[in-house]
């Protein structure tokens, strides 16, 4: 499993600032589907290291895995992975916070949402829906790391079993712990960064 983080909490909150223009005082509250953002897309996130985050010309704080980032990830191993990867589509929860402005491929999620991270299975580094009788991560989780997460395309076109699985940009830990292989930022700055995102943005992540 290559998703959860060392810290967690009932619901997450942050009193600090965003770090890229605020896209969320537009947000109501009501269901739907995700909105568009009218910005010409970023072509490109870096994560130089460990700790940050590059788009455009801001910096964000981030976490990545537990043991730095690998080329040869393996499922497991608490690493992120090492490479350039696009990103494919946006989940929120749609009880916790709006709709996500972004020209990626967004929807909400549901309590029977998961993912699938056993290499066994043809599902493996899929999304599933629950009950599900192999390995898997759940989405809906009580946390609030992943109130907002965009799915990362790694090991994914196809799958190859035992390479890593559920690589998602999520909300980082309260307390900014290490992920088990994602990449967290802030839930402010992520919804910001998600509206400056499309079809065509990639994110790279530097061997640490």
């Amino acid at each position: 499993m290559d998703t959860g983080t060392s810290g967690g909490a009932a619901s997450f909150r942050s009193g600090r600032r965003p770090l890229l223009r605020s896209a969320i005082s537009g947000l109501a509250m009501a269901s739907g589907a995700c909105r568009t953002w009218a910005s010409t897309p970023l072509e490109r996130l870096v994560v130089p290291d460990r700790t940050r985050l590059l788009a455009g010309n801001a910096g964000l704080r981030c976490a990545i895995g537990a043991t730095g980032a690998r080329v040869e990830k393996s499922e497991g191993d608490k690493a992120s992975p090492a490479g350039t990867f696009p990103l494919r589509e946006v989940f929120y929860r749609p009880d916790r916070v709006a709709p996500v402005r972004t020209a990626l491929p967004c929807r909400a999620l549901r309590p029977t949402d998961g993912w699938c991270d056993d290499p066994g299975r043809p599902e493996y580094n899929r999304p599933v829906t629950l009950p599900f009788d192999g390995s898997h991560e759940e989405l809906w989780r009580e946390d609030g790391l992943y109130d907002v997460i965009a799915v990362i395309g790694y090991n994914d076109a196809p799958p190859v079993p035992g390479r890593g699985s559920a690589i998602f940009l999520h909300v980082a830990a309260p307390d900014w712990g290490p992920t088990l292989g994602c990449v967290s930022i802030e839930l402010p700055a992520l919804v910001d960064l998600l509206g400056r995102c499309g079809p065509g943005t990639t994110i790279e992540i530097a061997p640490s």
